[in-house]
Order: structure tokens, then sequence, then C-alpha cells
């Protein structure tokens, strides 16, 4: 069992930037791949960047390649999405999940994650 917070929501006009972070405690971190999704209303939740259990692969989708990037600290039991050039169209709640079978990929689907954070809103207004 691993618990999952997320942190670092809020709004932000377009263009500007946003760091997310989830901290996760319970069991060792290091065996889980980590991944970013998010949900805007009357939208299914959708993939935003993945990343392997050793920080060495990553996914993003293809609407925030070249703008967000996934990172972890496994000393610290966190991972972070440094989020810029926000777009209206980023605004949703993110969602931090962690899977515990994942091996050496980084998961971009939804049902492969075992564990979620609550999830923290990200508005951008333009």
């Amino acid at each position: 069992q691993v618990q999952l917070v997320e942190s670092g929501g809020g709004s932000v006009q377009a263009g500007g930037s946003l760091r997310l972070s989830c901290t996760a405690s319970g069991r060792t971190f290091t065996i889980y791949a980590m991944g970013w999704f998010r949900q805007a209303p009357g939208n299914e939740r959708e993939i935003v960047a993945a990343i392997s259990r050793n920080g060495g692969t990553t996914y993003y989708a293809d609407s925030i390649k070249g703008r967000f990037t996934i990172s972890r600290d496994n000393a610290k039991n966190t991972v972070a999405l440094q989020m810029n050039s926000l777009k209206p169209e980023d605004t949703a709640v993110y969602f931090c999940a962690a899977d515990r079978t994942a091996d050496g990929r980084a998961p971009y689907v939804s049902y492969e994650y075992d564990y979620w954070g609550q999830g923290t809103q990200v508005t951008v207004s333009s």
C-alpha cells in the first residue's frame, strides 16, 4: 500500500508555469512507476506523463510534449511535473498515480495504475 498526496496546483495565466509535486508514503517508493494524469470536466481521465522506477524511461502525451517535464527523486519519495507555457486547455484536475508492476516501463494507460492521489486543480486563464 502507498499513499499519494499532490501539491502545487493553482491558477495561472496562459504562458505561465506551475510545478506539481506528489509525495508518496508507505511501501518502498522505488518499486513503483509513477504517472501524472488529468481530467477536465466532461472529459475522461488522460495520461499526461509517466516515469519508470529508476527514472530512465519517460512517456509524454503529445499535447504536452516540449512544455511539461516529469522527474522523480527516489531519495525523497517524490515525483514532480514541471509545467511551462501553460494553455487554457491544460485546465484540469491533475492526479498522481503509482504502478507496482511496471518493471522498467513508464505506463501510459490508467488501468495499469494501482494507487491514486486525491488530485490537485490547475486552472489556466486566457
